[in-house]
């Protein structure tokens, strides 16, 4: 491995500010002109501010750095009792079971094939409080508590593989950025706003994430519709010792899903709860959202190999590399109780593992564990947050801790300590067959702060991610970047953005300078480590390339007026039903409406309140008589109108013609819109629903 050092410093200028860039690209704000010098709360000057004080360039990161541990402290603690980050989210019950046997790789007992655990999953945004609103553009968070066997183990991930940061002291900053400015109090729930772009724009390791959460992956369609990652690499061990690193995924079974910006924009309005309602549907009425955990292993000669370094949290390995090896399965079915004794009361931990996973010395993990376990203190009110029925383990435990804020079950007998003499009543003792053991890794190396530079590449993974992309998706980051950055006040922040951005693909930077219409082009930002161009694209980054080949779990709008062919909904119902996709009906009044032979035909929705934005596909079918109260409702227009801009797949009836015209769409249709005049033709209309966008009608649409 390269060797890297934090003495190599480069003064760049800030405005009018001197700082220093360090040699692995980040930025060292330097005190001096005035600056005051940057001390902790009892006010010790700070020398670096950027990395964990840990043994040796790779190593792990040291318990006595205590300017990280007073730092992560107060803002641990800064928010009570909502949760700081992961504030807004939904959490269900279900099941995990082992389907391969991987005993060679590690002893961990909710591994063993046909093993059932249960499980409880939390999913949520990141950046907004318990009230915002559910399709924000964000990361979702996706946390899952194994109540193994041996014990509680909480896989605490994101639906990107990736993250902003490689080192946990900068977790604050961070998230200071992207919430709310602290002196006005907004925005909420977004990042498009001067404080976050301003620390991206400064903190190039970044730049890869700020690909990702500008992609449709930050704008899911649904929970069910998404992946999830550990982030992080781990190791597993097996029952001689033996160790391989590991990163971990979940495979929606049902494909991968999102919506466009301007859609994710009127679902918030339309339905703030859009997730939530849909997960708690889709449970309770059976259709059980279910995903595939798949392992990429690897060992320690792949990992000195491999292109960049796997403790690098902002970089992943791709699967056409290291293929994911599916070992079990993931089936939600069963929605909390009381909402706030679990989903709320829910407490994860990446430090929680049971034997035979271990971690490794990512600096950011290695953060995270030290973090998590403070952070239940501040939000739960005591160390005996492990005593709520959500949070407890499921297979016997014991253990001498007692005593504290609300404890509710003590140890019984006399002795609290160990060793003693007291023999069979003296309480438990450690077994050093059974027990969890730490992989002995070798660890030698200069206590220090350091940045290896074997993470010093920020732009070349970015790349490889956006050259992935369809054309589409392409697009779509591209406008983002400009929606967000359109909000930033300060012109310098957006030019170093697009700098940034010149070093991942210079036809994307030139999109976005050309949408903020900036006066010049900037120079490409200093490279800490030149990108590279070689990396092969990986197919599975895409979301499009990755949909489903079904439209199951999805649901078709139909628009509907009285005298509608009662065949062809009929038609429409049967084609639904063996498809696995759900119907719901949207009427002018939420009564619903009369069918031509006299069935009554109830209403869903009203129109009003039923949008296009809410449903996969939409078919409209009307009377002649019914179309005409349609076209001077503006709902109804709009209602046609959305679906044809979102590259939705319509169905209409040849009376709903005076309505598509009113839309301003009929001169336009194309393929992925189909008339349906009888029964039959409801089957080979939800047939091309299954591709879920109509992605042709995009280029048109410019």
């Amino acid at each position: 491995m390269a060797k890297g050092t934090d003495q190599s410093r480069k003064t760049v200028k800030i405005g009018d500010q001197t700082a220093a860039r360090g040699q692995g690209g980040e930025i060292h704000q330097v005190a001096g002109n005035g600056v005051p010098t940057l001390t902790t709360a009892l006010g010790t000057p700070v020398a670096d501010d950027q990395n964990s004080l840990r043994a040796g360039l790779r190593g792990p990161t040291l318990m006595e750095d205590q300017h990280f541990r007073e730092k992560i402290f107060h803002f641990d603690h800064e928010r009570i009792p909502e949760r700081v980050v992961h504030a807004r989210g939904f959490g269900a019950h279900g099941y995990f079971e082992a389907t391969d046997d991987i005993s060679d790789l590690t002893r961990a007992a909710v591994f063993e094939k046909g093993e059932k655990t249960d499980v409880f999953v939390r999913f949520s945004t990141v950046a907004g409080n318990k009230g915002s609103p559910d399709v924000a553009r964000d990361v979702r968070g996706f946390a899952v508590k194994f109540y193994t066997r041996e014990g509680n183990w909480d896989l605490v991930g994101n639906n990107i593989p990736v993250f902003f940061i490689q080192d946990a002291i900068k977790f604050p900053d961070l998230i200071h950025s992207a919430k709310q400015e602290p002196d006005r109090g907004f925005p909420q729930a977004q990042t498009a706003h001067d404080n976050f772009w301003d620390f991206i724009s400064l903190t190039p390791e970044s730049i890869n994430m700020a690909l990702w959460i500008m992609s449709d992956r930050t704008i899911p369609r649904s929970l069910r519709f998404m992946e999830g990652f550990g982030v992080h690499t781990f190791r597993l061990v097996n029952e001689n010792g033996e160790s391989k690193f590991v990163k971990f995924h979940w495979k929606p079974k049902m494909g991968m899903q999102s919506v466009v910006w301007n859609e994710a924009l009127k679902l918030n309005g339309a339905d703030p709860d859009f997730h939530r309602r849909d997960m708690w549907n889709a449970i309770q009425k059976g259709d059980y959202p279910e995903w595939e955990l798949g392992l990429q292993v690897f060992d320690e000669k792949f990992a000195e190999e491999f292109e960049f370094d796997v403790l690098d949290a902002t970089k992943i390995i791709p699967e056409e590399q290291v293929p994911v090896r599916i070992v079990g399965r993931m089936v939600l079915n069963r929605c909390v109780d009381n909402f706030f004794a679990e989903t709320e009361q829910v407490a994860f931990q990446t430090g929680s593992v049971v034997p035979g996973i271990d971690f490794s010395n990512d600096p950011l993990l290695q953060g995270r564990n030290f973090s998590y376990l403070d952070t239940q203190l501040s939000r739960l009110g005591s160390t005996n947050f492990t005593h709520l029925p959500i949070n407890a383990p499921r297979c016997p435990f014991h253990h001498f801790q007692q005593d504290g804020h609300m404890a509710f079950r003590n140890p019984k007998g006399r002795a609290n300590y160990e060793p003693n003499s007291w023999g069979s009543e003296g309480g438990p003792r450690e077994d050093p067959q059974k027990g969890f053991r730490s992989y002995p890794e070798e660890i030698d190396g200069q206590k220090g702060r350091y940045r290896s530079e074997t993470f010093a590449d920020h732009y070349s993974q970015a790349r490889q991610f956006y050259h992935s992309q369809t054309e589409v998706e392409q697009a779509h980051i591209a406008d983002a970047f400009v929606f967000e950055l359109s909000k930033v006040e300060t012109v310098a922040i957006r030019e170093r953005i697009v700098s940034h951005l010149l070093n991942v693909d210079e036809a994307l930077a030139d999109k976005v300078m050309e949408g903020l219409r900036l006066k010049g082009r900037p120079k490409p930002a200093d490279a800490a480590m030149k990108p590279r161009d070689d990396l092969k694209v990986s197919p599975k980054l895409s979301i499009v390339l990755n949909g489903p080949e079904s439209f199951a779990g999805r649901k078709l709008g139909v628009l509907l007026t009285d005298g509608v062919d009662m065949d062809v909904i009929d038609g429409l119902k049967k084609a639904l039903e063996k498809e696995g996709a759900e119907i719901e009906f949207i009427a002018p009044m939420i009564g619903g409406a009369e069918a031509s032979d006299g069935t009554w035909i109830e209403a869903q929705q009203k129109i009003d309140g039923g949008p296009s934005v809410l449903y996969d596909a939409v078919a409209i079918l009307t009377s002649k008589d019914g179309v005409k109260d349609l076209i001077n409702m503006p709902e109804a227009r709009d209602f046609a109108a959305d679906a044809f801009a979102h590259c939705k797949y319509i169905a209409y009836s040849a009376e709903a013609r005076p309505l598509l015209e009113k839309a301003g769409i009929w001169s336009d249709l194309d393929d992925g819109c189909r008339e349906l005049s009888k029964r039959g033709d409801g089957q080979e209309f939800i047939k091309s629903c299954r591709a879920l966008r109509f992605w042709e009608r995009a280029a048109k649409l410019g």
